[in-house]
């Protein structure tokens, strides 16, 4: 039976859906327990009696999905989100990363309209709610995320540091805001600058300070745009602010299609295409670099990842006029940012099974830790890599977007396929706080 959580009033669902087995025994109660992993013999009357402060530190360290459900077991438990004196012993604890990854739907057109619900993009009467769906790469688990408190008329544009970042569709000066799915909390961002259609937009949170850059797609008049500016954003801790300073220009004649930055090492890097290279804006410098990208001629769907503080690009190679077997291939940027080095390819009888699977349509590729995610346009089918085991599996498909027509499912528009983001959910994010300081008005009630 699937049963759904509360956050802490009755009308807001918690993020995560969980499936839970009733056993015909639940009646019966005992003093002592197994643990299943040792085999060994816990005396409940021993555990039963631990101080909350070690109980407390105990729970910090449970993933995201076990420590919602273990807000079912007493009230103390449930109300542990919200107790200041748990989440300080969080922030120093400092628990182990749950790296996970998030989907969405969206076009594949360079629209990007967001889907909510069953309806064909962003409703404007905001009956339809945004949902994304979260994969655990551990688990091998699919989870739905809803997101009840974001209006209508924005769509998800990037992740990190536990916060998810929506960005207005309406064309000119766009609002980003920052939300933290498992609270429900949500802050905003100055508008920026410079009138933008849909942007090139990288994300970086530290617990300490954010740092917002958005590049391209300037207005240069009510029907075209052209890839010129770029600027940024950037509060800390420290008290300094910096509300969308126009940044360096953007190097001569590029073409920035993904929408989507990585950051690694204080830069962001995104893909240019036409022909492929990768840009890179070196914050503290202020300035946009282009980096020749390897094997550029013959690649195919090239994605930028960052993969334990590293940039690797993911890309099929096809070179069809030389004997060189097609394949997919990893790269990864060496520290003086010009040279790559071949660190993985996908197995030959795999990569011909991937290539039947994928029917020449593209992919796209999201990356957290060790973990690669391929998602294939157009069907349902997800690989994932392990970078650390050398390990390539297939990914059941997410039980909660649709069948596997138009992309993600008989349940979709035509023309949709999942977009994904790193994603490490985290229980609290104060840097949010300083934002508080803008004392900026929210765009619209949810």
């Amino acid at each position: 039976m699937e049963t759904n959580m509360f956050i802490n009033n009755p009308s807001a669902h918690l993020p995560f859906s969980y499936t839970f087995t009733s056993s015909s025994n639940s009646s019966t109660t005992t003093s002592t327990t197994t643990d299943s992993t040792s085999g060994q013999w816990m005396d409940g009357r021993i555990w039963s009696k631990l101080p909350p402060s070690l109980l407390d530190r105990i729970i910090a360290f449970l993933p995201p999905p076990a420590f919602f459900r273990s807000r079912c077991v007493c009230k103390r438990f449930y109300g542990l989100l919200f107790s200041n004196t748990f989440l300080e012993i969080y922030l120093q604890l400092l628990p182990p990363r749950h790296n996970c990854f998030l989907f969405f739907k969206h076009k594949t057109l360079k629209s990007y309209i967001y889907k909510r619900g069953g309806g064909g993009g962003a409703n404007d009467d905001g009956s339809n709610k945004a949902e994304g769906f979260l994969f655990d790469p551990n688990e091998i688990r699919w989870y739905r995320l809803s997101f009840p408190y974001i209006p209508s008329g924005f769509y998800p544009s990037g992740s990190s540091g536990g916060l998810v970042s929506w960005v207005s569709e309406e064309a000119g000066l766009k609002t980003i805001l920052l939300c933290n799915p498992l609270v429900g909390s949500v802050s905003q961002l100055p508008p920026m600058s410079r009138p933008r259609l849909f942007p090139s937009i990288g994300l970086s949170v530290t617990p300490t300070s954010i740092d917002v850059t958005v590049a391209g797609d300037d207005l240069i008049s009510p029907y075209a745009v052209k890839n010129l500016s770029s600027e940024s954003f950037h509060v800390d801790a420290g008290g300094f602010f910096s509300l969308w300073a126009m940044a360096s220009s953007l190097p001569r004649l590029c073409s920035l299609e993904s929408g989507k930055m990585v950051y690694v090492g204080g830069k962001f890097y995104c893909m240019n295409y036409s022909p492929f290279s990768v840009l890179c804006y070196e914050v503290t410098g202020n300035r946009w670099i282009k980096i020749q990208a390897p094997m550029r001629r013959f690649l195919r769907s090239p994605s930028l990842l960052e993969s334990r503080g590293r940039l690797v690009l993911v890309a099929a190679v096809e070179k069809s006029k030389l004997n060189v077997p097609k394949s997919l291939r990893l790269w990864s940027l060496q520290q003086d940012n010009a040279t790559w080095v071949e660190i993985e390819r996908m197995p030959q009888p795999l990569y011909t099974q991937f290539a039947v699977e994928e029917g020449g349509k593209g992919f796209e590729c999201v990356g957290n830790q060790e973990f690669v995610m391929i998602v294939l346009r157009r069907a349902s089918l997800q690989l994932l890599f392990d970078m650390v085991r050398k390990s390539w599996l297939w990914v059941p498909p997410c039980p909660y977007s649709g069948g596997s027509s138009s992309g993600v499912g008989s349940g979709g528009s035509e023309g949709e396929v999942l977009q994904g983001f790193a994603y490490d959910p985290v229980l609290t994010t104060p840097v949010v706080s300083l934002l508080d300081q803008l004392a900026l008005p929210f765009p619209g009630a949810c």
